[in-house]
């Protein structure tokens, strides 16, 4: 009788940040040179992967905000498969795998299925984003706190609070909200939020494409649409932003950098 048990893999799940590969993490790179199978999302920049062993196999599983993606259930799958095969995975997204990146329910599908899973933070765009065009999401002379918010709902599921959000005097982040700019501005007005509210979008954050725009509440959608701004992009409404001089709005990162 063949009492051999087969060998369990691993999956780390890893967060590669928002686009610059140097802003990776040491236990990133660790674990990205340890792998032996690599999950990449579409946000993740090609730079990460010169971090990967020649023999690892490379597998794009796209997920972008708004665009036709890879399902879910198929993720888990490949995943599950892959482990029980005795693969080191690397499940690596874009930002952080905990900040709406569906590392709760890549953790929950792997834990069911007996695989080991360990998590490596990354820096989310919602913070890197800002602090690439020098705003600070919270400061004590504007906001107290920030608030991690989607403007993309999941199907049937409930849209945040903007009216609580609204009189809360935090700085709003706002992940996947471009294509639904207009709907969120409005909501935001509504719910009584100043008309003159600065706001800022910031476009592939952290890249050598990084373009920002600032503006206030009441301009959002038509500076969205007439500087023809496109995912990916956060979108940050506060007082925190009249931190941030207009001169730079829409130069590249490196741009910026190398004027200095």
């Amino acid at each position: 009788m063949n009492t051999h048990t087969p060998k369990v893999g691993s999956v780390t799940l890893v967060g590669a940040g928002p686009g610059d590969p140097e802003l990776l993490t040491l236990k990133a790179v660790k674990a990205i040179r340890q792998a032996t199978v690599l999950l990449v999302d579409d946000l993740v920049d090609d730079g990460v992967l010169r971090y990967a062993r020649r023999s690892a196999r490379i597998v794009h599983v796209g997920k972008r905000g708004g665009c036709p993606s890879t399902p879910q259930s198929f993720i888990h799958k490949l995943m599950i498969a892959e482990a029980k095969r005795g693969e080191r995975v690397v499940r690596l997204k874009g930002g952080d795998p905990f900040v709406f990146g569906r590392g709760g329910e890549e953790c929950d599908a792997l834990r069911a299925a007996g695989i080991d899973v360990q998590i490596i933070s990354g820096l989310t765009a919602g913070i890197a984003g800002p602090a690439a065009i020098g705003l600070p999401v919270t400061d004590r002379r504007h906001a107290q706190g920030v608030a991690l918010v989607t403007g993309h709902a999941r199907e049937g599921g409930k849209a945040p609070d903007w009216h609580a959000l609204a009189r809360s005097g935090l700085t709003l982040v706002i992940y996947m909200g471009i294509a639904r700019c207009d709907q969120i501005q409005r909501a935001l007005l509504d719910a009584g939020m100043a008309a003159d509210t600065p706001a800022a979008v910031i476009c592939n954050a952290c890249t050598a494409q990084q373009r920002h725009a600032l503006c206030r509440l009441d301009e959002l959608a038509d500076t969205v649409r007439r500087e023809d701004l496109a995912s990916p992009a956060v979108l940050v409404v506060g007082d925190v932003v009249r931190s941030v001089s207009r001169p730079t709005a829409l130069m590249p990162l490196l741009q910026i950098a190398s004027a200095a």
